[in-house]
């Protein structure tokens, strides 16, 4: 088993709390994570529709032939179970007695947060990362990095990412869409996936995804809640804090799985990733959502941003650091250019009391001055812990 980031939170988690609950995407290693930092636990997977019948039909029962300390795997299943849990966790008062698991987001931390408040640590888990995999001994390219992505089926299987992220959207992002809202066409619902992919790294617009879908912005900003609450995307918040009107306010839309990305957008082997127009945002898409992971994994709040004023003057990637900011540049070059961290020392100059930044390219030289340093992208987590 490849070493998690997040195995010593989660069990610190479990010597705090009652009750853990771990959320993230599906099939990205929830099962097997809890499974091997809590051997000890009884383990109830509640897909299977024998046992959800019982948890829906007799949760006494169902308790009663699976006590704690039990791991619950994909609690959204039944929901209705949480408020059992609440009791069972008081009057069995002992840490790490559940370990929850789930791959819908914001319903299930909102039923987390009122059957829970104050009883569990809620995690979140993504895929592998980088930093993950090359512990294990993995060494790519940028442009395989990106082709294969990080699912762990797909690293440890030896599965071809195009078989394996379309059988992946098949099987589990059509599937939540069924379970979360009714859709009645399918068909422009991925139609609708495949643009956002090709906007990757842009700032969202759903009015102007609206006359390309054929459906209403109101429509489009439902599906996306559902792309979100199942961790397929997610939005970069812009950093506007006494900025005033000229910056930038609405938000950058990413992939989690930047291998989903590639497949989304056609993309067949490592050579095309290299060759594609959207080259540069794939990578910066790659370089994000590594970092997401980099804060995550630690069970820390991402405090990751963007920043542009009206002037089209703007970092990639900016890091809240204990109300300190860091401005992150992220370049898909190979070869250092001096024009590089341009936008950074412009970023400095405009809020002097920011950190120094970092470059973040595909390059291997690194040099550095006082507003800036440069950081190979296998090196994304390091900036932020």
């Amino acid at each position: 088993m490849i070493e998690r980031t997040l195995s010593p939170v989660l069990r610190q988690s479990a010597r705090d709390y009652p009750v853990v609950t771990l959320v993230g995407p599906r099939q990205a290693g929830k099962t097997t994570l809890v499974r091997a930092v809590f051997p000890d636990h009884d383990y109830v997977n509640l897909e299977q529709p024998e046992i959800r019948r019982l948890a829906q039909e007799d949760p006494k029962l169902f308790f009663h032939l699976h006590p704690a300390p039990l791991i619950l795997d994909e609690i959204q299943r039944v929901p209705e179970l949480l408020s059992w849990v609440q009791v069972l966790a008081d009057e069995a008062n002992r840490p790490g007695a559940f370990i929850l698991t789930g791959s819908h987001q914001f319903a299930l931390q909102e039923a987390v947060s009122q059957s829970l408040a104050g009883r569990t640590a809620l995690l979140t888990l993504l895929p592998f990362s980088m930093a993950e995999l090359a512990g294990a001994g993995v060494v790519r390219d940028k442009n395989e990095w990106l082709f294969t992505g990080f699912l762990p089926r797909v690293n440890q299987r030896g599965i071809a990412p195009p078989r394996a992220y379309s059988d992946y959207f098949r099987t589990y992002v059509e599937r939540d869409v069924r379970q979360m809202m009714e859709i009645r066409n399918l068909t422009l619902f991925e139609n609708f996936l495949r643009l956002l992919a090709g906007r990757a790294g842009q700032i969202l617009n759903l009015h102007a995804l609206s006359g390309e879908v054929g459906m209403s912005s109101t429509t489009l900003r439902e599906w996306l809640s559902v792309l979100e609450a199942s961790f397929v995307v997610f939005r970069l918040p812009p950093y506007y804090r006494n900025f005033g009107k000229r910056v930038v306010k609405s938000p950058k839309i990413y992939f989690h799985e930047p291998g989903l990305l590639c497949w989304l957008l056609g993309i067949e082997s490592p050579a095309e990733v290299a060759r594609d127009p959207l080259h540069g945002s794939l990578f910066e898409n790659l370089v994000v959502s590594e970092a997401v992971k980099a804060r995550l994994h630690r069970g820390l709040e991402p405090r990751l941003y963007f920043w542009r004023d009206s002037n089209h003057n703007g970092v990639d990637l900016l890091w809240e650091n204990q109300r300190r900011l860091v401005p992150m540049e992220i370049k898909s070059s190979m070869t250092w250019h001096r024009e590089l961290p341009a936008q950074i020392r412009k970023f400095r100059k405009t809020v002097p009391e920011a950190e120094r930044g970092a470059v973040i390219y595909a390059g291997e030289l690194l040099p550095e001055d006082e507003d800036f340093r440069a950081v190979a992208f296998q090196d994304t987590q390091s900036l932020l812990v």
